[in-house]
């Protein structure tokens, strides 16, 4: 174990976006908390590709909708680590199907609502309530929260209403927790990633393709896991002391309004 070395957990941390934040984070001297739903095993090229870079590695399996897993994972974090600096709320679903608003289904609504937004809402919640305390034993703990969220926060897509509004309450949280922490000195910031290449966007990836041929982004390419990384890690040097609540748009351009 590294005593004097910062801890931050990932959620959905061993691949995609979050795996591409944990890369930079390892490279930056973090260890890692690394969550994930998949068995240990299958994660281990990836948790081993993190240990090589100089990060101790803890893998946490568990569903970030679910009370009890929550409440385990960190138990077994402060078990290990004795310690969390970072709480980074990565981990996201979308719809099994891409729904029509006037068909979707409420069983979609509920996953979908419970995996992006109630859950890393009750483990801020929790991770807030642990790192408030750390922060009273040591005025000079460095503590910082940060959600990972999408342009569908703000970008209308009617065939996947259930992940826009799941996205748009994960920019609300942002704000929220940002007001409430700021007494104990501890940061909350929101990454809005745009067309990232990843698992969730491969099933898209000639629509998407498409699009970005035909000037959908300022910036004319697919975004990597690797640009989310290196956004979370500026966030967490300490860059942007002074800007709690505020939102690192990682999205090509996207986002600018154009005639």
């Amino acid at each position: 174990m590294s005593p004097r070395k910062r801890v931050a957990l990932i959620t959905g941390g061993a691949r995609g976006i979050g795996l591409g934040i944990a890369q930079s984070l390892a490279s930056a001297g973090y260890d890692l908390a690394i969550n994930g739903l998949r068995a240990e095993e299958d994660a281990r090229p990836a948790l081993d590709a993190l240990r090589q870079r100089g990060a101790e590695v803890l893998y946490c399996r568990a569903d970030v909708g679910d009370r009890a897993a929550r409440a385990a994972m960190l138990a077994a974090i402060q078990e290990h680590f004795g310690r969390l600096n970072v709480l980074v709320n990565n981990a996201g679903v979308a719809p099994k199907v891409r729904a029509d608003l006037l068909e979707a289904t409420e069983e979609s609504f509920e996953w979908v609502m419970r995996t992006n937004l109630q859950g890393p809402y009750f483990l801020t919640q929790a991770a807030a309530n642990w790192m408030i305390e750390q922060k009273r034993d040591d005025p000079q703990f460095y503590a910082c929260l940060i959600n990972i969220s999408s342009v569908s926060s703000t970008a209308a897509t009617p065939h996947r209403g259930e992940y826009c509004i799941s996205k748009a309450g994960v920019a609300m949280a942002t704000k929220l927790w940002a007001v409430r922490m700021a007494e104990f000195d501890v940061p909350v910031y929101e990454v809005r990633p745009g067309i990232i290449r990843s698992d969730m966007t491969r099933p898209v990836i000639e629509k998407y393709d498409k699009l970005i041929a035909e000037g959908l982004l300022v910036q004319p390419r697919w975004g990597l896991p690797e640009d989310v990384g290196r956004a979370v890690a500026m966030l967490l040097r300490g860059d942007l002391p002074y800007s709690t609540g505020q939102v690192l748009m990682v999205d090509g351009g996207f986002s600018i309004e154009r005639l």
